[in-house]
């Protein structure tokens, strides 16, 4: 890395929490990760995150690292995370809940996207179709936006299967991704709940509130927040104040 894009980096790295306001969700006793771009709550019992949250400004769209899938255990989650081995011979992608294509300003931040705290088990054909899509989506809507908050996991409750031979993690059987807009002109937030299978329905079929997603994982998303800006925020559900069309 030369001199000029490590002050670049370093500078970058400065702007995305100086104005931040505590983004992080409530969720269950679980093993809080914080990585340098982004924050996880990892949940040994399922052996994956319940939320994987960062922030996404459009500076950090410019960059151009390389990805390199370097899939690898995470050393930070106390109790162990799964390893790269246990999708092996599945029909399941390792799909990122935080994008390395979010981090591509920087080697180092695209790596730990592929720690494996940061993946949850997706089918392919909704890794590579419908999900790809609405992470496409987000990275659109920063460009537009500047700066958003995304918080997104699998949902992990219910009968669930399980891969991995050593470590049996679970396969949600829908996703969530959550986007909010806080200093833009109009605060504004969206929820989207996908089923973990392919799809060719437009992402605003998949719209819902914050307060749906609430009931349907026990998370409470966005605490800090304001009381009445929070309830306003957490109960809307307008996909063409996002641009999407029906």
């Amino acid at each position: 890395m030369n001199a000029r894009f490590f002050c670049f980096v370093m500078l970058l790295g400065a702007s995305l929490f100086a104005q931040s306001f505590d983004y992080l969700p409530k969720g269950k006793n679980a093993d809080v990760v914080k990585h340098t771009y982004y924050t996880l709550s990892y949940i040994e019992k399922f052996e994956q995150a319940e939320w994987v949250a960062y922030k996404l400004v459009d500076t950090m769209l410019a960059g151009e690292a390389e990805r390199k899938n370097n899939f690898k255990f995470d050393p930070a989650v106390k109790t162990g995370s799964s390893a790269p081995t246990d999708y092996a011979g599945t029909d399941y992608d390792r799909g990122h809940l935080c994008p390395a294509a979010d981090m591509g300003f920087s080697a180092m931040a695209m790596s730990e996207t592929f720690y494996m705290s940061n993946m949850s088990p997706q089918y392919k054909s909704f890794n590579r179709g419908v999900w790809k899509q609405l992470e496409v989506k987000v990275r659109e809507l920063c460009r537009k936006e500047h700066e958003l908050y995304i918080v997104s996991g699998g949902i992990l409750r219910g009968e669930m299967k399980t891969l991995g031979k050593i470590n049996k993690i679970a396969i949600p059987n829908a996703y969530y991704k959550i986007v909010l807009d806080y200093y833009g002109p109009e605060k504004k937030a969206i929820g989207f709940i996908l089923p973990n299978e392919a799809s060719d329905s437009p992402l605003a079929e998949f719209a819902v509130s914050i307060n749906e997603i609430e009931s349907k994982t026990g998370i409470n998303f966005f605490p800090k927040l304001p009381d009445k800006l929070e309830n306003k925020l957490e109960a809307e559900c307008d996909p063409g104040k996002w641009g999407l069309g029906e």
